[in-house]
């Protein structure tokens, strides 16, 4: 298995080394999290959130979790919503302020997030349908940062 995927290249891992062999064990792992990603940010139906816009809210949420590499990554593909990727970009300017501020609360602040947050989308005239897009989002990328962390803790002990 080539290490390819997103998690498996930002925590750039190398083929033949010890956590690179142990990865190969779980090709499918990693695999099916690369079909997940592809399905949560560049899905046929995106719903209100076009890929790019998708992509820098990917690259925010990693940015809001410290991981400049995988936002970077994303940032990549966010063509003009590219500067909602800095988490100082409040969204007002785009009229997504009440979208940022979810997305920040439910990366950055999970414990927190009630059905008032919901509510509040939806008073924003967000749809349901919209707002489970935002929710799969924000979860994709907490497992794939938690992934990722964990592969760069396995190659700074074996490494």
């Amino acid at each position: 298995m080539a290490l390819d995927t997103t998690a498996l290249k930002s925590a750039e891992l190398c083929a033949g080394s010890a956590p690179g062999v142990a990865v190969e064990g779980r090709a499918n792992i990693f695999e099916m999290t690369q079909e997940a990603e592809a399905a949560v940010l560049r899905p046929q139906d995106c719903g209100a959130w076009p890929h790019d816009l998708r992509a820098a809210l990917a690259a925010r949420i990693a940015m809001l979790n410290d991981d400049r590499a995988l936002a970077a990554y994303y940032a990549e593909d966010a063509g003009d919503y590219a500067a909602l990727a800095d988490p100082s970009d409040e969204g007002a300017g785009q009229g997504l302020a009440p979208v940022l501020a979810f997305m920040d609360k439910v990366a950055a602040d999970t414990r927190n997030v009630s059905a008032h947050d919901i509510s509040g989308l939806q008073a924003a005239g967000i749809a349901d349908a919209d707002i489970v897009r935002l929710c799969e989002l924000n979860a994709f990328l907490a497992y794939q940062l938690r992934v990722i962390a964990g592969l760069r803790l396995m190659k700074e002990v074996y490494e």
